[in-house]
């Protein structure tokens, strides 16, 4: 059975005092609360208070996609405001001091404080997570191990945590390392099957090293309640085209690994300790960097990489109704990332206060036209 290839969307959200620029914990019942009112259960709360997250319903196509994220946009926007608050888009805040933010009251973060201690409150990052619809279990299985191969080149598209605690890291993803801090994340080993998948997770489970397969934190994963497979590798990008455009890259690629699966043509499998290698490349540089093509055995320009990849979804991008959404890729080629974007704001500066409200204003560009 051919999949859906359905669409959902999570984005996590700063929330931003507007005189210090600095992250605020907002109140629960003014946030979180107020939120599932207007916009049900399409948003909720992450481990720091400071962090909301949305989430969109299950999408059809990235039309869909696009227009309930940037009501749920619009939402958290409007709803910050009310409360003296603003919303900022980036994976990291460019100098808050985790250590000042306070950890939201539920049992499920608070036992995850226990067990991880300060790996977990020190893990205020912010990303985009990207479902698509596959139905079939094992189908799921063998597009994961096709997929992970992309997984570098999606991350250097969103790329947007530049900086950490007041410091320029020279990282264009610092998220990246400070969440491979936790057990299970990165990107997964080749599963045959997925009987071997699930004999992995039953044996975490059985060994009491998890207590079900959420703790599973890869780059790239079956999702172990919902019939998709999610894409957890992302920043959170500033802009609502970029998050659109990125996940319509997700979409389409999924799509065309799968018309190659199902023609039994299949797309060549690398070890996940080459494919570290570019995603190390990829956090550092972004887009302005080299990827290895494994193929070619040699070093390429990452931009030159994203166009032939977008040469290779380009077969299923107007089956899918997406070509507009693909487009944005190039602007997000022409015009920097959200971490060259923030990285020119401050060397223009020398202010982090300005970056954040450069940030601030990119969350709202196109939510509100």
């Amino acid at each position: 059975m051919r999949p859906s290839f359905t669409v959902g969307i999570e984005e996590e959200y700063q929330t931003i005092d507007p005189v210090t620029r600095d992250l605020r914990s907002h109140i629960e019942a003014e946030i979180i609360q107020k939120g599932k009112l207007r916009l049900q259960e399409r948003v909720k709360a992450e481990m720091h208070q400071s962090v909301v997250e949305v989430g969109t319903a299950v999408c059809r196509n990235m039309t869909e996609a696009r227009a309930e994220l940037r009501l749920l946009r619009q939402g958290i926007i409007g709803l910050a405001r009310e409360n003296g608050l603003q919303v900022a888009a980036a994976a990291t805040h460019p100098f808050s001091n985790w250590r000042n933010q306070g950890i939201y009251p539920d049992e499920r973060y608070e036992a995850i404080v226990e067990n991880m201690k300060q790996v977990a409150r020190a893990n205020l990052i912010f990303g985009l997570h990207v479902h698509v619809g596959i139905e079939d279990k094992e189908t799921a299985i063998h597009l994961m191990n096709a997929a992970r191969y992309f997984v570098p080149h999606i991350l250097a598209l969103s790329t947007n945590s530049p900086f950490w605690l007041g410091d320029e890291t020279g990282l264009k993803s610092y998220r990246c390392k400070v969440f491979d801090k936790f057990p299970r994340t990165n990107i997964p080993d080749y599963f045959p099957s997925y009987g071997e998948y699930e004999n992995f997770i039953n044996l975490l489970i059985k060994t009491g090293c998890i207590d079900n397969a959420k703790k599973i934190w890869w780059d790239i994963r079956p999702h172990p309640f919902f019939d998709t497979l999610e894409f957890r590798v992302c920043d959170l990008p500033m802009r609502l085209d970029e998050t659109i455009a990125i996940a319509a890259l997700i979409q389409a690629t999924v799509a065309k690994l799968y018309k190659l699966h199902a023609q039994n043509q299949g797309f060549r499998l690398y070890r996940r300790a080459l494919i570290m290698e570019n995603k190390w490349r990829a956090l550092r540089y972004g887009l302005d960097g080299k990827l290895i093509d494994f193929g070619k055995r040699t070093e390429v320009p990452c931009k030159d990489l994203i166009y032939e990849y977008l040469e290779f979804v380009d077969d299923v991008v107007d089956e899918l109704g997406c070509r507009n959404e693909i487009n944005y890729i190039h602007k997000i080629i022409e015009n920097g990332t959200g971490a060259d974007r923030q990285l020119r704001v401050y060397r223009e500066t020398g202010d982090l206060t300005k970056v954040v409200d450069y940030i601030v204003s990119e969350t709202q560009a196109g939510v509100f036209d």
